[in-house]
């Protein structure tokens, strides 16, 4: 059962990041994400590395009140919070934006794919009229140009 738990809250995080990126990092709190879009190379750290905090804070909270107070499917949730948010890190920080150097390419269709809808993404420099704010389901168009150039 934990591991439902745990499975069933990563990929509801997907969804909640789709919406917060939308919504939130593209909405009223646009100014922190802008530096995201516009970055500044000389300096390692963004102002949109503070929504790390947004999902860090309650993936804290509730492994240690879960633990504490033996309410272990709250324990779970927090876990799946915190194994998506390693997820993003190891996809969006190190993967996609390289800002660690230790994946540089990679031969597997699905992640040339997640890289490829995230560039998209990026292209609009602007809070409006962007596209593919999710991180690890990406649209099949996406998905069926890397088959294509796999398959060339």
């Amino acid at each position: 059962m934990s591991f439902l738990i745990i499975f069933a809250t990563f990929w509801g995080m997907e969804f909640m990041a789709w919406f917060t990126h939308k919504y939130v990092m593209h909405g009223f709190l646009w100014n922190l994400h802008l530096d995201h879009h516009v970055p500044n190379r000389e300096t390692f750290f963004e102002k949109n590395d503070a929504f790390f905090l947004i999902y860090a804070i309650p993936s804290w909270l509730c492994i240690m009140l879960g633990s504490m107070f033996a309410a272990w499917t709250i324990m779970y949730i927090g876990f799946g919070i915190l194994s998506y948010g390693i997820a993003y890190f190891l996809v969006h920080e190190v993967f996609i934006h390289q800002r660690l150097k230790w994946f540089r390419n990679s031969d597997n269709t699905y992640l040339r794919a997640i890289r490829r809808a995230h560039k998209i993404h990026h292209k609009h420099m602007g809070k409006e009229e962007g596209e593919c704010f999710g991180m690890l389901i990406v649209p099949f168009k996406y998905l069926k140009q890397e088959l294509k150039k796999t398959s060339a």
